[in-house]
């Protein structure tokens, strides 16, 4: 058995006697400390993550939830909403996306949106109840003169009390330095899958392109949002490498998307797993890929992303018990549907969720080993 971050090397094997067992972390305020930090592992083995994915459904499930209730409140669910402020034309080969210069999917090239019009649409966002406005625009990289624009949007949604996220493709330390100076608080650059299915998938740059961007990223002091998506076709193996990948970063993403493929006609993948088995994750091999990216990245924010729209309640419901603790809200998720604002505040209301208002562990947690430190 794996032993769990957050319980001190502590071994929660279910065969142990029950008057042997840890308690769980009951409090509805658990302390997250130093120690708490300092005990997050980046060593974990890919043997160690298959055995993660490979235990009994309940038993994931119950050392999945200790891990979340030791370092997040478990009632409650940041709320994030996303726009797509560049569209289509996209230089990438990506075979799952709809902006791809290479799809044939519909979608058209479109120029970068007004900073007025970007704003109103946080202001709105805001008002609905969102904590984090995260905008995406389909470039391979920022061109240089895109710059100014993008600086006086992360400055005017910061202005507004939103956490500002910005995907932009990838970038150079410069640009990194030029957002962190700016205040972006997230950047998002999603690995995608394993760095062996990852060719599969993308030819026009690889997994250490997209790494390369995550350094920048941290070196500039902004906040890293780095996840993938499931159902492209792959493995379990490789959605251990995937998770793999993640959670053995020198430091863990502070948010963790987990995207469920949501097959557009015209792409590559959207038109190979058209009408086939393949063409959706079973709903319980998704929750075990929610609960492994807790377990391993226990102060991250797994978020609900691409694909929720098709899920049931039911499935929804387990992905929150396995420790997903952020959504994507609202109609609409760049190119592709999603279930609107109305619609998850009654599946809220139905499971007793809340959304969330403070600051993110992963976050909390740094200034606080930086003020030991000092």
């Amino acid at each position: 058995m794996v032993p769990l971050p957050g319980y001190a090397g502590e071994d929660l094997d279910r065969s142990t006697p029950p008057e042997q067992d840890l308690p769980l972390p009951l409090s509805p305020e658990p302390a997250l400390t130093v120690r708490d930090m300092t005990e997050i592992r980046t060593d974990w083995t890919r043997e160690d993550i298959a055995e993660i994915f490979a235990l009994p459904f309940t038993e994931l499930l119950f050392q999945a939830a200790s891990v979340h209730r030791a370092h997040h409140q478990p009632d409650e669910v940041q709320l994030c909403t996303l726009l797509s402020i560049k569209t289509g034309g996209c230089q990438e080969d990506c075979g799952y996306c709809s902006q791809s210069v290479k799809a044939d999917s519909g979608v058209k090239a479109s120029k970068l949106m007004d900073v007025q019009e970007v704003l109103q649409r946080a202001a709105q966002a805001k008002d609905a109840g969102s904590q984090r406005f995260c905008m995406g625009a389909a470039w391979r990289n920022p061109k240089d003169r895109d710059m100014p624009s993008i600086i006086s949007i992360v400055k005017g949604v910061r202005d507004m009390g939103l956490e500002s996220c910005m995907t932009l493709g990838m970038l150079t330390p410069q640009q990194a330095a030029m957002l962190a100076d700016a205040g972006l608080d997230y950047y998002n650059h999603n690995i995608d899958s394993s760095p062996e299915y990852y060719e599969r998938v993308i030819s026009t740059r690889c997994m250490s392109d997209r790494l390369d961007t995550l350094d920048h990223v941290r070196n500039a002091g902004i906040n890293v949002c780095s996840g993938g998506i499931v159902g492209m076709g792959e493995t379990r193996e490789d959605r251990v490498g995937f998770i793999h990948t993640l959670a053995t970063l020198p430091r863990h993403p502070e948010s963790v998307p987990v995207n469920a493929l949501v097959p557009v006609k015209g792409t590559v993948l959207g038109d190979m797993l058209a009408d086939t088995p393949l063409a959706k994750i079973d709903d319980i091999e998704f929750v075990r890929t929610v609960a492994a990216a807790r377990i391993t990245m226990p102060l991250s924010m797994v978020r609900l992303s691409a694909g929720r729209e098709s899920m049931s309640d039911a499935t929804q419901a387990l992905c929150f018990m396995a420790g997903a603790n952020s959504i994507f809200t609202g109609d609409r998720l760049l190119t592709a549907p999603n279930a609107g604002d109305d619609q998850d505040a009654a599946l809220f209301a139905r499971l007793g969720l809340k959304p969330l208002t403070g600051e993110e562990p992963a976050r909390a947690g740094c200034g606080a080993l930086q003020e030991a430190a000092e």
